[in-house]
């Protein structure tokens, strides 16, 4: 079982949380990035429940509460909900970015001001992919990305962004490329239980 590194209240939390749902899943998998993994976190099994998606957003909220952001944008879809409410706690509005012509975008009439105080957020962070091409997004758009937040990162902390990154929860998860993943030459099929279909 994956041991948080930090210890405060919202990771211990969180993590007890994410059991109590069923959403820390044992097993093969295949990530969204494409790397294997034997553990996942199915987020959407925790944000299902409005009061820990409340709590969620509030606890990163806070974390950021000094920045007078006043926009919180997410990469569809896992992290819309988190967007959403961690937008709530801050007094902000919630957007979301999409993926158009395979490039990280706003859309649906989303837009930032230029100069506008942003901050990312995700549900789950593995190698940043989402996040970095979402800060760029925003930025393509002239809004000032004044940090990243995300419920869990599962890379150890190994992930740099360039800006300042807070999650609620940090495990330690081991994730392999697809040929040299242990479960892969055990002969073990891997499943993907993301909301993204990956492109082959």
């Amino acid at each position: 079982m994956p041991i948080p590194r930090e210890t405060d209240e919202s990771s211990s939390r969180l993590l007890a949380i994410f059991r109590e749902t069923g959403a820390l899943l044992e097993g093969h998998f295949e990530l969204t990035s494409g790397l294997h993994s034997p553990r996942y976190l199915q987020c959407a099994l925790v944000l299902q429940h409005p009061p820990y998606a409340e709590w969620i957003g509030q606890a990163l909220g806070s974390r950021f509460g000094d920045e007078r952001i006043s926009a919180v944008v997410a990469p569809a879809i896992g992290g819309i909900i988190v967007a959403h409410e961690t937008a709530r706690a801050l007094g902000a509005r919630a957007l979301f970015t999409e993926r158009e012509a395979g490039v990280m975008t706003l859309r649906r009439g989303f837009r930032v001001e230029p100069g506008e105080r942003v901050l990312v957020v995700e549900d789950v962070v593995t190698t940043g992919g989402s996040t970095r091409e979402t800060i760029d997004a925003v930025r393509s758009a002239g809004g000032l990305v004044v940090g990243a937040g995300s419920a869990v990162d599962r890379s150890g902390g190994a992930v740099d962004l360039g800006i300042r990154r807070e999650a609620l929860l940090t495990l330690e998860v081991p994730a392999y490329e697809p040929n040299e993943c242990p479960l892969c030459k055990q002969g073990t099929p891997a499943i993907k239980p993301g909301s993204r279909k990956r492109k082959d």
